[in-house]
């Protein structure tokens, strides 16, 4: 099968939807598909050999971040010429209701066109005035995926109609095989995430973390991800700020490590996660998870049974939290082997089979369509059969 997929955001700027369309786009092409990914990126930014650039994006807050963008004419012309060589069996586009790739290309795009929404918003007065222009190009799509069923939420309420829930993917092998580095391990709490980002809540888990350490002098906390490193510890007393050690942006490979490492992962997000990739990839690796009671993230957790919840917002219930589970090896252990099982619903090896199941419900409808029409030419004007 000929797959076009549609990435939204810039691909040289890590994200959790990003990561989805590389690992989709990864797995389809071990068995044996041809895919190709537009994505915006600088054009002299090292791709992939399936990904084709759409051009240099442009930072725009949209769902409490910062997404990178990209849509004009330039933008418009490089999706109609991807869209003529590529000849897709296919389309997968990827937030459609985003002012990037996805809505240019849901705009021309002919054929089978399968819609994933990630978004999870519930009061995106943006989505509900921007309904009238973005109608005509929904109403192509002949598919529709959601990620979690708050995602799902989010379309029936904004934009109507329905969609089927399909979680992100994970190789969970992949996590799972991850060695722990020693000099990562030893009463660590691991985050990774923007460090710049407040919906990521690591100013959250920083205002835990005097509690944590009155108790657990020893205690480290461990940070991945790209931001203002300096003024991520502002709030800490003077003598508290060296036990915050920052790793920059990490690997695939070290971001595996690093949670096959720690003896927490805590996930502190205080709002607009749809899903919780993260969370599945720590349970992967093993990391006990201690996360905010987001809707989505107890979903994720099977309400508690995976992994522990803390208020959302509330330091000093994921400082009581933390220490709990630093103070008991047990619990940790119970929540690893609990993690463990539960990741496998979200491998590929089950994600990628019920995507491949709607491009084949798609594409079987779309034949069967233009054999009807053509069996009605035949009869109009009077020809026989093939």
């Amino acid at each position: 099968m000929r797959i076009g997929i549609v990435c939204p955001y810039s691909w040289d700027v890590p994200g959790g939807v990003q990561f989805h369309i590389r690992d989709l786009a990864e797995h389809l092409i071990a068995l044996g598909h041809e895919v190709s990914v537009l994505a915006p990126a600088d054009d002299e930014t090292p791709l992939p050999p399936y990904v084709v650039s759409a051009g240099r994006a442009v930072p725009v807050p949209y769902n409490g971040s910062v997404a990178r963008l990209n849509f004009g004419f330039l933008s418009a012309a490089r999706v109609r010429r991807w869209l003529h060589d590529g000849t897709f069996d296919v389309i997968h586009i990827h937030e459609p209701a985003s002012p990037s790739l996805g809505l240019l290309a849901c705009w021309a795009a002919q054929g089978p066109i399968v819609a994933t929404f990630h978004t999870s918003n519930p009061r995106s007065r943006a989505m509900i005035a921007a309904y009238p222009i973005l109608q005509p190009a929904l109403e192509k799509i002949s598919a529709r995926i959601a990620v979690s069923e708050y995602a799902r939420r989010t379309l029936v309420e904004h934009l109507g109609g329905d969609a089927v829930v399909i979680p992100n993917g994970v190789d969970v092998d992949f996590f799972a095989r991850a060695e722990p580095k020693p000099e990562w391990q030893g009463d660590t709490l691991g985050f990774i995430g923007r460090i710049d980002e407040p919906r990521k809540g690591l100013p959250v888990l920083m205002k835990a973390l005097p509690k944590i350490l009155a108790e657990r002098p020893q205690t480290r906390l461990l940070v991945a991800g790209r931001g203002d490193e300096e003024e991520a510890v502002e709030s800490l007393p003077k003598e508290m700020r060296e036990r915050v050690e920052f790793l920059g942006m990490v690997s695939d490979e070290d971001k595996a490590r690093l949670l096959a490492s720690v003896d927490v992962y805590v996930a502190p997000n205080t709002g607009g996660e749809s899903f919780g990739i993260i969370l599945v990839e720590a349970m992967s690796a093993g990391a006990p998870v201690l996360a905010s009671d987001l809707d989505a993230f107890a979903q994720v957790l099977d309400q508690g049974a995976a992994g522990e919840l803390f208020t959302n917002e509330d330091a000093d219930t994921l400082a009581v939290a933390a220490l709990r589970l630093l103070g008991d090896p047990e619990r940790r252990a119970e929540l690893r082997e609990r993690g463990s099982k539960h990741v496998r619903r979200f491998d590929w090896s089950t994600v990628g089979a019920d995507i491949l199941s709607v491009y084949e419900t798609v594409t079987q409808g779309a034949a069967a369509v233009a054999a009807d029409e053509r069996t009605g030419l035949r009869a109009r004007f009077g020809l026989a059969r093939d």
